[in-house]
């Protein structure tokens, strides 16, 4: 089964799905827990699609069957029920229809998911940590687990940074829909003068890869620098400098993680995530739109911007790739976010079949 313009192709993602199950059969697989873990994930993310699309078939099927059986005995009453169980079945098609345009081979993997604040100060940290909100939300909505990096407190209000590893079905695929600037547009909570402010926030996601991704970094190029973790973790995080910030001078890559008590657990997670950032670069070099979403982002400010919220003079989220847009404003701040990314979905592979 293959859906033209989708890029779904059910025969491709059982050959995955068999692959990953003969990794899984091989002795010592479960030695390395956190590889085996993000198996199992690619695993359970391309079951949640193979599974579905297997049972409409059979529900087509049998579906097909009754009408026949109905139309031969002109039984009105079931035609009119089968006519209903045919509209469940094209909605579930059409659920099934936005999975496989998660295609891309990393699409299934967990990631690592950032917020900064940019132009705008105080408003821009508050806003950031709006952002945090809604992304959580998010994610208790869709059962992602999430657990935090890194974190950098704004001076005033709000965050500068954070950085958080998200796992579950299709975690990048989808949060990769959300790399860019995001602004908002308010009555500004900290001026006395109750003006509009506009502030900016930019998102970023990359793939978390094990053993399985091809990059070698030269220990000459990094710079690796130890200090105290910033954000809540009492005693311990305040007085130990466990946390770990690491720079690849070449590109200018800066990543940092201080969740875990020790140097060497932050530094290993910091450098897989340097990993992620530099393979994704590579890949900029044969895909113009992860360029797009991985190169150079611009300035963190007026005219870069993905998406708008505007809650004065009037209520409006739009997505400025798609145009796609809502007035409830508060609901996508409480994580209604299917839409938005659902609507780039279908743009993004739109795109990529129309350069074919």
């Amino acid at each position: 089964m293959k859906k033209s313009g989708t890029g779904f192709d059910l025969s491709s993602k059982k050959s995955q799905l068999q692959k990953l199950e003969v990794r899984m059969s091989k002795a010592g697989f479960w030695d390395n827990h956190d590889s085996a873990q993000s198996v199992v994930s690619q695993l359970s993310s391309l079951k949640s699609v193979i599974e579905p699309v297997e049972e409409i078939h059979r529900e087509v099927k049998d579906l097909w069957e009754l009408f026949e059986l109905a139309a031969a005995e002109t039984d009105h009453e079931e035609l009119r029920q089968l006519g209903d169980d045919l509209d469940e079945l094209v909605k579930r098609c059409e659920q099934i229809e936005l999975a496989g345009l998660l295609s891309r081979p990393e699409d299934m993997r967990n990631c690592f998911f950032s917020i900064h604040a940019g132009a705008g100060g105080t408003e821009s940290c508050d806003w950031a940590k709006m952002l945090l909100r809604m992304y959580t939300r998010y994610f208790e909505a869709n059962k992602y687990q999430f657990r935090e990096l890194d974190i950098t407190p704004g001076e005033e209000a709000g965050i500068r940074s954070i950085t958080l590893r998200v796992s579950g079905p299709f975690a990048f695929g989808k949060l990769s829909c959300e790399t860019g600037v995001h602004r908002l547009v308010r009555i500004s909570p900290f001026d006395s003068n109750k003006r509009r402010h506009t502030s900016f926030v930019a998102v970023d996601c990359v793939p978390e890869f094990e053993e399985d991704i091809d990059v070698e970094i030269n220990e000459d190029d990094i710079r690796i620098d130890f200090y105290r973790a910033s954000g809540a973790g009492g005693q311990h995080v305040n007085k130990t400098s466990s946390a770990v910030r690491i720079t690849h001078e070449p590109t200018g890559i800066v990543v940092q993680c201080q969740n875990e008590r020790s140097q060497h657990n932050n530094r290993a997670q910091a450098m897989k995530m340097l990993k992620a950032k530099l393979y994704m670069l590579e890949q900029q070099k044969r895909d113009a739109e992860i360029a797009k979403l991985y190169g150079n982002k611009g300035e963190i400010a007026w005219g870069n911007q993905i998406r708008s919220y505007v809650m004065q003079p009037y209520q409006m989220v739009k997505d400025h790739r798609t145009n796609f847009q809502v007035g409830n404003v508060e609901a996508v701040l409480d994580g209604e976010l299917n839409g938005f990314i659902e609507s780039y979905l279908r743009h993004r592979t739109k795109t990529r079949e129309s350069k074919k």
